[in-house]
């Protein structure tokens, strides 16, 4: 799909703000509330806008702890993919699941309340997923930058 300076000035100030009435969105990006809405439905319905989502911060929820778990699979099974990825979905504390090509197979983030959680977390949810060859750990200290906008 082909956008325009219209519709990178409506997605700039959507991704600014998700939360904008769409008559305050026309009046930031410019153009009169029809066109707004005309546009936004025009991308919407072209699956450039999937939705509106809440951001939540878990950490203030009490999450203290992030792991990143880079999988390497056994793929001497013809499902291995299939399968660790059906029960890494289960895990209620796996928030994010990526696949790769390379090295690494599968990277799951992972939260916790404390280290202790974590580790229930890893010795009985974990360890106990399907066709696991090699995982590699990595316990994040800080996000320096995290964000959602584009370059529009």
């Amino acid at each position: 799909m082909q956008i325009d300076d219209t519709d990178r000035r409506i997605l700039r100030q959507l991704l600014a703000d998700p939360g904008l009435e769409r008559a305050e969105l026309a009046l930031r990006a410019g153009v009169t509330a029809a066109t707004c809405w005309r546009r936004l439905e025009r991308l919407s319905a072209a699956g450039v806008i999937r939705g509106r989502h809440a951001v939540i911060d878990w950490r203030a929820l009490g999450w203290a702890v992030e792991v990143s778990l880079r999988f390497t699979l056994d793929k001497t099974h013809p499902r291995a993919f299939d399968e660790f990825l059906d029960a890494a979905r289960k895990v209620p504390e796996v928030i994010e699941i990526q696949t790769f090509l390379g090295r690494v197979d599968v990277r799951l983030n992972v939260i916790a309340r404390d280290m202790g959680h974590y580790q229930e977390i890893y010795r009985d949810r974990i360890l106990t997923l399907p066709h696991i060859a090699d995982i590699e750990s990595l316990m994040l200290v800080s996000t320096i930058k995290r964000t959602g906008n584009l370059p529009l």
